[in-house]
């Protein structure tokens, strides 16, 4: 009988440190993903609720800095950069933090994103921008503190931070008319020569037309302005598929010279090999 209860216990533990006991957050873990013209925005947050409980000037105290939210860092993150209050708030991701007042709130994005709510030594040096927007009071009360990108324009759009019968909404500028001219004069320019040596690899390596695909590295070659290593590689091996062995060689040793000068050890010994081979 021991024997068995000592086997049976041997067999339990491991089960019994894998288990897990699951509970709901207090402030579960909120995610919001808007495109506001072009630039993509993402909020990463925690929501707490009031349960009853007087928020802001009790639970947050009035001109004092506040982690907005609960938990970790608020974060946003910004595909593009954009324009806050008339300055540019460079693209990438920032902690929220906020200053509540009756009146207006002080917004701020801040650099560091991996502190559980304030950091611990506060650092003006990594505020990236701040700034002060009016408060607006709610008719109805919050009772899950929210975030939302909301009020969408192609060249705008609004932050929106609610809780309790308080709610901001902080106006950002994004570039999209700058996007989609660049967008429009690549287009209209035609391709580039990165664009004629993906398709060349593609016909190579996928055993599509040869011909065609030394036309397009050809036209790499011709609109490149330092003839890249990688790309006279790939011409020397098409030129070796269509039987040119000579030129392949030729082709293979100018690669080689410029995996050189890059130092690029793994094209050097790529060329090196080729040569040998089709020299035979």
């Amino acid at each position: 009988m021991k024997k068995l209860l000592i086997a049976l216990a041997l067999i339990l533990a491991p089960l019994a440190s894998e288990a897990q006991v699951k509970t709901p957050q207090a402030s579960p873990k909120g995610y919001i993903k808007q495109t506001v013209g072009l630039t993509d925005v993402e909020v990463t947050y925690s929501r707490p609720g009031a349960r009853g409980r007087a928020v802001f000037g009790n639970l947050v105290p009035f001109g004092k800095l506040w982690r907005t939210g609960a938990n970790e860092n608020t974060i946003i993150n910004f595909s593009d950069d954009v324009i806050i209050d008339g300055k540019t708030l460079k693209k990438g991701k920032y902690a929220i933090y906020t200053v509540p007042r009756i009146e207006s709130w002080d917004i701020i994005f801040y650099l560091s994103t991996d502190n559980w709510g304030l950091p611990e030594n506060w650092s003006d040096s990594y505020v990236a921008l701040k700034t002060t927007v009016k408060e607006d009071a709610l008719p109805t009360p919050v009772e899950t503190f929210t975030i939302g990108i909301n009020g969408l324009d192609p060249n705008f759009g609004y932050l929106d931070i609610a809780w309790e019968n308080s709610h901001v909404a902080l106006k950002f500028e994004v570039p999209t008319a700058k996007i989609a001219v660049a967008s429009i004069d690549k287009a209209l320019a035609g391709p580039t020569w990165n664009d004629y040596f993906a398709a060349s690899q593609y016909l190579f390596q996928s055993n599509g037309n040869i011909e065609t695909a030394r036309n397009y590295v050809d036209k790499a070659l011709d609109m490149s302005t330092d003839k890249p290593y990688y790309v006279t590689r790939l011409k020397s091996q098409i030129q070796a598929k269509q039987g040119d062995k000579k030129g392949a060689i030729e082709t293979a040793k100018a690669s080689l010279a410029s995996a050189e000068a890059a130092n690029n050890a793994d094209y050097v010994k790529l060329n090196k090999d080729s040569i040998a081979e089709w020299s035979r």
